[in-house]
């Protein structure tokens, strides 16, 4: 299985998904720690503030956005705390395979900007795309990186809170049909995600349903998800979704990740 999907990556034919699992490896803050920021903004014990969203991340952000009228002080808290001075790019193994196996087109639904700095540290050229007008001034000869739920540098695109990811739901902005277009030719790998989001299960039942409803679906180009936690159950369903789980077990995650990007390269 590896060593199709390590062909297939040489040939330029998969497209690389990064989830928070990737950065969290820089030392990054969590969402807890987020979430905690939050109650402080509003004057809520941290403790108190978590138990009454029930640790949901978005409806949380929801009630901040609500009270504050705007996400602007938490958006400059996560851009300055997830982009310490201290962090060194370098040094992280992971980003470096990802620079190296020179992937044509990555998605994440990261805020960060610890891809691009890999890039311009490593000097890859690669265009940044938030937003349709970026889709208009996408080149082939670069590295796309489609910032799928927003970036830093556009506070209008960041999806932070439970009104945005509704919004999203019926799969139809430009990134998400330039995501369809990308996926009916190439493969997918998923890597730094956790089954437990919704919000990518969504879109890769979407994603299903697009081939399913199309009559087309056995020249489906196979897509992959990279897992530490094995879990039979989502397991399953994900073959259902034409995904192909590749699980490691018995490793932190970042060193299991690290392992399985080197083991890929070196097969290509």
């Amino acid at each position: 299985m590896n060593n199709e999907l390590a062909t297939a990556i040489k040939n330029k034919e998969v497209i690389l998904f990064v989830g928070s699992g990737v950065p969290k490896n820089l030392g990054l803050p969590t969402y807890a720690e987020l979430i905690d920021q939050m109650a402080e903004h509003l004057g809520f014990n941290p403790e108190t503030f978590n138990s009454w969203g029930n640790g949901d991340f978005l409806v949380l952000a929801e009630y901040y956005f609500l009270q504050k009228g705007n996400l602007g002080g938490l958006r400059s808290w996560m851009d300055r705390t997830w982009h310490d001075s201290q962090i060194d790019i370098s040094r992280s193994e992971i980003y470096k395979l990802i620079i190296e196996m020179d992937f044509p087109i990555i998605y994440t639904t990261n805020f960060d900007r610890w891809l691009e700095h890999a890039y311009d540290y490593y000097e890859k050229e690669y265009v940044k795309i938030t937003n349709v007008a970026d889709i208009a001034r996408t080149r082939n000869d670069k590295t796309q990186i489609i910032k799928f739920h927003g970036d830093f540098d556009d506070d209008s695109s960041l999806m932070l809170t439970e009104s945005n990811y509704f919004n999203r739901l019926d799969f139809e902005t430009s990134l998400d049909i330039k995501l369809r277009s990308d996926s009916l030719e190439k493969s997918i790998l998923f890597i730094g995600y956790s089954l437990s989001d919704i919000n990518i299960r969504y879109m890769l039942y979407k994603l299903h349903m697009q081939w399913k409803e199309s009559s087309y679906e056995h020249i489906r180009p196979s897509s992959y998800i990279f897992l530490v936690d094995p879990n039979p159950i989502k397991e399953r369903i994900l073959r259902e979704r034409g995904i192909i789980p590749i699980v490691a077990e018995g490793e932190e995650p970042g060193v299991s990740l690290a392992h399985f990007l080197k083991q890929l390269k070196d097969q290509m």
